[in-house]
């Protein structure tokens, strides 16, 4: 099976944030096959929007991890997540 991951952010996304350099950061670190970040800059619109997509390539399980953008514009993981059925 393949494990997809989406990112759900809140907060002003920084001018100079870089969706590709982040999706690598996050492949790396939760070994996901697939990721999918919802930003206010995103195609995604929600998680839902986010969830299909996924779907559609194969992925499950499919985790949602909650982030925002702290003061500095790094990306900050919350620790909530929740797990998305296929």
């Amino acid at each position: 099976m393949k494990t997809g991951v989406i990112i759900y952010t809140t907060g002003e996304t920084p001018a100079d944030w870089s969706e590709e350099k982040e999706i690598n950061f996050i492949r790396l670190e939760t070994q996901a096959d697939d990721v999918d970040i919802i930003t206010s800059r995103t195609g995604h619109f929600d998680i839902a929007d986010a969830w299909l997509d996924l779907i559609k390539k194969g992925m499950s399980p499919i985790i949602c991890k909650i982030a925002h953008f702290d003061a500095n514009g790094d990306l900050k993981h919350t620790g909530r997540e929740l797990r998305l059925s296929g």
